[in-house]
């Protein structure tokens, strides 16, 4: 790419691991411009960035990717550059109860967003379209090894199959209309910010309050985790040196069976707050089973690794031990999330089981 000012919109940059991205591009690049673009569904918060927000190379829009014009207007506004896609729904419960929703944000929004990016810039070797997808596309691995850039796609829930088609859409905008892009497929995240819907922020926020801790099935469901601040700098890293076309899986190295790590959440709270050991444990209750539930994901990183340097940088019990301390050190920031929405959501879903 030729050497120019950027001016980078990151969609997505208030929710959880796009709050991250904003962050660090904001304070390591002060020569880029970087404009956040989010809707502020529930999972956007802008709290999130507190600490960047009068920052001069900061930008914040509020517009919904499925809103065409705008989208069109905030290109024209700060003449956009590159764009990082992380804007989505992402829980896969809610994509069993309401699939359309996942359709019309992460599939049609992700076109419209390489329209946009397609009719705007003219000289697609000066721009890059990053797009930000997830190790689930891939399906399950029942009978062990890895996933790997070039593993098949076998989505088995609604929200996996709407990233596996936004995947496409963006290979195939670089194939017919040579756009150049990026993608990255991560493991699960977690850290700082999470809304606590996903299990590690939720199990934290039951055990804190002696709620029940929710397991589907017998917890044996095998996950890879990533701590959000490490995906943060693997983002950063695939953008500034990854090879255009290609495909890069991130991971932690790192697979937990659920209720391994429910147990290892309840063992370091209960050090945390002072209780009895095993007493958080006794708030483990299993309901039944996610639809569709894959067994294991287990994301093979060496690619990045190699190729690009990154690994992650922390083991995950030091990973877990900090995002148990921030969200008990943020209260006001949970208590703000878990108003409302969240309330709803966990009544609907869980007490009901």
């Amino acid at each position: 790419m030729k050497t120019m000012k950027k001016s980078i919109l990151i969609t997505g940059g208030a929710g959880f691991i796009g709050s991250h991205v904003v962050k660090l591009f904001v304070e390591k690049y002060p020569e880029y411009s970087i404009v956040n673009l989010d809707c502020l569904t529930y999972a956007g918060n802008l709290e999130n960035l507190k600490e960047i927000e009068g920052a001069s190379n900061y930008h914040f829009e509020k517009v919904n990717i499925l809103e065409e014009t705008g989208l069109v207007e905030v290109f024209e506004k700060h003449a956009i550059t590159d764009v990082i896609h992380l804007a989505a729904e992402s829980h896969v419960d809610r994509s069993i109860t309401d699939p359309l929703a996942f359709v019309k944000t992460n599939i049609i929004g992700t076109v419209n967003l390489l329209n946009t990016a397609k009719t705007f810039w003219k000289n697609y070797e000066d721009h890059l379209f990053f797009h930000i997808s997830t190790d689930e596309v891939y399906g399950s691995l029942d009978d062990g090894g890895f996933f790997l850039e070039t593993t098949a796609y076998d989505p088995q829930s609604p929200y996996s199959a709407s990233k596996a088609s936004s995947d496409h859409f963006v290979r195939a905008y670089a194939n017919t209309y040579k756009l150049r892009t990026l993608i990255t497929n991560c493991s699960n995240n977690y850290g700082p910010n999470q809304f606590p819907e996903k299990l590690i922020p939720l199990c934290i926020h039951n055990i804190k309050n002696n709620k029940p801790l929710p397991v589907y099935g017998k917890g044996e469901n095998v996950r890879d985790w990533l701590y959000v601040v490490d995906h943060a700098r693997a983002i950063d890293v695939v953008f500034h040196q990854g090879v255009a076309g290609e495909t890069y899986n991130i991971g932690g190295f790192n697979e937990w069976k659920n209720i391994d790590i429910v147990r290892l959440l309840c063992k370091k709270m209960d050090e945390k707050l002072g209780r009895e050991p095993g007493t958080s444990e006794k708030l483990i209750t299993f309901v039944k089973d996610r639809a569709g539930h894959d067994l294991r994901y287990a994301i093979d990183a060496s690619k990045i690794q190699k190729e690009l340097g990154w690994e992650p940088s922390l083991q995950f019990e030091e990973g877990i031990s900090k995002t148990i301390d921030w969200y008990l050190n943020n209260e006001e920031w949970l208590k703000n999330v878990t108003s409302g929405a969240y309330q709803q959501y966990y009544t609907e879903h869980y007490h009901s089981r």
